[in-house]
């Protein structure tokens, strides 16, 4: 599924990196409460995908 918009790709590649590992939780809130709610291949899938233009 492709992100709606450049903000919720941000977030998205955000949620992945502290899936990883590579960011602390303590850099985005909503980002960490993302990534404990996804697998990585969800997260990676967001954040690879081009935003859908509308």
């Amino acid at each position: 599924m492709p992100s709606t918009s450049k903000r919720q790709q941000k977030v998205m590649c955000i949620a992945e990196s502290i899936k990883r590992g590579k960011t602390p939780a303590s850099y985005s809130r909503q980002g960490a409460k993302i990534a404990r709610s996804m697998s990585e291949e969800q997260l990676k899938e967001f954040c690879e995908t081009p935003v859908e233009k509308k």
